[in-house]
């Protein structure tokens, strides 16, 4: 009886049943551990990308951190007083360049910019192309 229950094992095991359900049993398996694996690799990605924002955010951060200090410093105050409302520290002369002496060759420069100004704009874009010397 002994040997017949073996044969009947011996004949399930060498049968092709058995081959196809080992077959399938291994797909199954290597199905998902490719499955883990890729989700396991998508998981490192987006690791990776959130550590590289983290990063670029704290350089952000410290760049916005460095501006607020130059906002509140006595620097930043003095500058803004100087170029907006100007102002001047005690003690400070002003210069003021009148408009006429930015004219050279007597006045010959505002003669140059009625010319420009009076030429159609397709013979304007000819020259300024084609010819070193824009102003005549």
């Amino acid at each position: 009886m002994a040997g017949k229950q073996e044969a009947i094992w011996k004949h399930f095991f060498y049968s092709k049943w058995f081959l196809v359900a080992m077959l399938f049993l291994i797909v199954v398996m290597l199905s998902s551990y490719a499955r883990a694996y890729y989700q396991e690799y998508l998981v490192k990605q987006e690791i990776k990308n959130l550590q590289e924002e983290v990063h670029s955010l704290e350089s952000k951060k410290l760049e916005t951190v460095e501006i607020l200090k130059y906002v509140q410093s006595d620097a930043f105050v003095e500058e803004k007083a100087r170029t907006e409302l100007n102002l001047l520290k005690p003690g400070e002369k002003m210069a003021v360049i009148a408009e006429d002496s930015l004219k050279k060759d007597n006045g010959q420069l505002e003669d140059k910019v009625v010319k420009w100004s009076s030429l159609q704009n397709p013979i304007k874009w000819i020259k300024f192309f084609f010819f070193k010397n824009i102003n005549n």
